[in-house]
């Protein structure tokens, strides 16, 4: 190649260079995003889920599936618009009712989970590949509530108990701030519906969740002794109590066995966007 040759090259991809940006921003305008941290099932049984994604309920939901859980942040449904109840079935409130994560809908009590505390303050670490603006509604499923029975519409209070709107995107994922209720126990499921306002999509997730039982003790009888729990780090809450600092941490397994992977909403968009 002449010097001429190389330079012209060198030019035309620089001319070039805008252009397949602005092709790559369309074909991201979709927003994408799940939970990580308390970590989602999507998340938990992707191919980025670690110790978690090897567990028995991943494995079985991906069996369910058919497939991995590889786009673990593209579970929406478009034009929902706020008419969850009416849109999406009993049964299929993890999956949003789309056949591609229909095994995130099995009824089981040992999914990867997070430890809570009742009463406490959580940051929802929710992350995302680019920002957009919406609403988060956060849901917990009502006490006795039983995980071995498909979750439906009824399981959830009417009301979300924390809701927050346009919450800025940093560092690759939004923090949503909550008290959590004070009356649950076991084994519980927190449903998160972020309902886009500049797309027309709408995203739910599960991520299942543990609290102490009237005993005291963390988790439940139903629980797996090789389950993956990530254990939420606490700190002083302003008022006194505990508070969940849902920031970056590390699975554990229920039999106290060392984990190796560290859940961050960052690490998560580092990954995703090196596969764009």
């Amino acid at each position: 190649m002449t010097r001429t040759t190389a330079r012209l090259s060198v030019t035309a991809a620089a001319a070039a260079a805008p252009l397949l940006l602005l092709s790559w921003a369309a074909g991201s305008a979709q927003a994408h995003g799940a939970p990580t941290n308390p970590v989602s099932r999507v998340y938990a049984c992707s191919p980025e889920g670690g110790d978690a994604a090897r567990s028995a309920a991943c494995r079985a939901a991906v069996t369910a599936n058919g497939s991995p859980f590889t786009a673990w942040d593209n579970l929406r449904v478009a034009g929902v618009n706020g008419r969850d109840r009416q849109t999406i079935p009993d049964g299929r409130l993890c999956s949003g009712n789309l056949p591609a994560y229909r095994g995130l809908d099995l009824a089981r009590r040992d999914w990867p989970a997070t430890r809570l505390t009742p009463g406490g303050r959580l940051t929802m670490t929710y992350a995302s590949t680019i920002a957009h603006t919406g609403t988060f509604r956060l849901y917990l499923t009502k006490p006795g509530y039983d995980p071995a029975k498909p979750l439906t519409w009824s399981d959830l209070p009417e009301r979300p108990f924390a809701q927050v709107t346009d919450p800025p995107l940093r560092e690759g994922a939004y923090h949503i701030a909550a008290t959590l209720p004070t009356d649950r126990t076991g084994r519980q499921v927190l449903y998160t519906v972020w309902q886009n306002s500049s797309t027309p999509d709408t995203y739910y997730s599960c991520s299942d969740v543990v609290f102490p039982d009237k005993g005291g003790k963390a988790g439940d009888a139903g629980e797996a002794a090789v389950t993956p729990v990530t254990t939420a780090s606490s700190t002083p809450a302003a008022d006194g109590r505990a508070a969940q600092d849902m920031g970056p941490s590390a699975p554990v397994l229920a039999g106290g066995a060392a984990a190796v992977l560290v859940l961050t909403g960052g690490a998560a968009l580092a990954v995703r966007l090196r596969r764009r």
